[in-house]
């Protein structure tokens, strides 16, 4: 049987305690498939953002339209967009 994808459309920590990798964690968890998509990129650690950088719409759209032809989605989860 073929895992669930699960898009989560949100901002990548550079810290590894947020965004895309904590929501990668949980999909794993769950049993789910997670397919990430990055809307913003952050530097931060365990104490503090320090910059945030959206992605362009164009770059969404092209990792959504991607996602869309191959891996539809069961949930859509959203986060930091950027």
């Amino acid at each position: 049987m073929q895992k669930r994808a699960v898009w989560s459309i949100a901002g990548n920590d550079s810290g590894g305690g947020a965004g895309l990798v904590a929501d990668q964690r949980a999909a794993e968890a769950f049993g789910a498939h997670l397919c990430p998509v990055v809307a913003a990129v952050t530097a931060q650690n365990s104490r503090a953002v320090t910059r945030v950088e959206p992605v362009s719409a164009e770059l969404l759209d092209a990792q959504l339209a991607a996602l869309a032809d191959d891996l539809p989605p069961a949930t859509i989860k959203t986060g930091l967009l950027g």
